[in-house]
């Protein structure tokens, strides 16, 4: 079992950055890609990045890239931390964020990844 918890959210002016921290713990050694979902009220869920076990690929969705970079640190077997660092925030930008963590290889596919963290709101004002 692979648990995730996210921090670094809330509330943001537009135009400036956020920081997103995701600790991964327990059996990280059967962690591979890593990566960033987001869902607005009343929108469907997003994908944002991904990256892969050895922080060498990334992948980023249409809505934050060029803003953002992910990056990842695999401290030991049992336990990884990702960092979404998020640059110009947008109103649009204002969602609940979500890491998750998958076997296989980076993807924007939501059914690869089967760990989910329970979420962090990030709220940018204009």
């Amino acid at each position: 079992q692979v648990h995730l918890l996210e921090s670094g959210g809330g509330l943001a002016q537009a135009g400036n950055s956020l920081t997103l921290s995701c600790d991964a713990s327990g059996r990280t050694s059967t962690v591979g890609a890593m990566g960033w979902f987001r869902q607005a009220p009343g929108k469907a869920r997003e994908f944002v990045a991904s990256i892969s076990t050895s922080g060498f690929n990334v992948y980023y969705g249409d809505s934050l890239k060029g803003r953002a970079t992910i990056s990842r640190d695999n401290v030991s077997n049992t336990k990884n931390t990702m960092i979404l660092q998020m640059n110009s925030l947008k109103p649009e930008d204002t969602a609940l964020y979500y890491c998750v963590a998958g076997a296989g290889g980076i993807t924007a596919q939501t059914t690869s990844y089967p760990y989910w963290g329970q979420g962090i709101q990030v709220t940018v004002i204009s």
